[in-house]
């Protein structure tokens, strides 16, 4: 028997679920699924440039899954883009804990703007 997903953390819950390419109907449309958690780890590390081990610390994983989940929504999106798909985003297994998290007093990412400097 496969040991539980252990809950993950999100910061962002998305307004939008389906992504799609313009002029298209979506019923003519291959889709690909991307996992909130997959998301959430690119948001993190790609999006607002947390090293992977501080983006494992806030979604509540360990490093080697963030790497995973990065490894697997990025193969997706970029497959999905190259191929013109669409992009439907899918809870998935493991259960999610959504917060929102105070944004960082400098801008967010290791290259904002640091406090004291305009």
């Amino acid at each position: 028997m496969a040991r539980p997903h252990r809950g993950r953390w999100i910061g962002h819950n998305p307004n939008t679920t389906f992504f799609k390419p313009a002029g298209i109907p979506a019923s003519e449309l291959r889709t690909t699924s991307i996992l909130l958690d997959e998301l959430e780890a690119m948001r993190l590390v790609d999006g607002e440039e947390l090293k992977q081990t501080e983006a494992a610390e806030r979604m509540g994983i360990s490093q080697s899954t963030i790497a995973r989940l990065l490894s697997s929504g990025r193969k997706k999106t970029a497959l999905a883009l190259a191929h013109g798909e669409a992009l439907q985003l899918l809870q998935g297994n493991a259960p999610l804990n959504f917060r929102e998290l105070p944004e960082p007093p400098y801008g967010g990412g290791r290259h904002g703007r640091r406090r004291g400097q305009n």
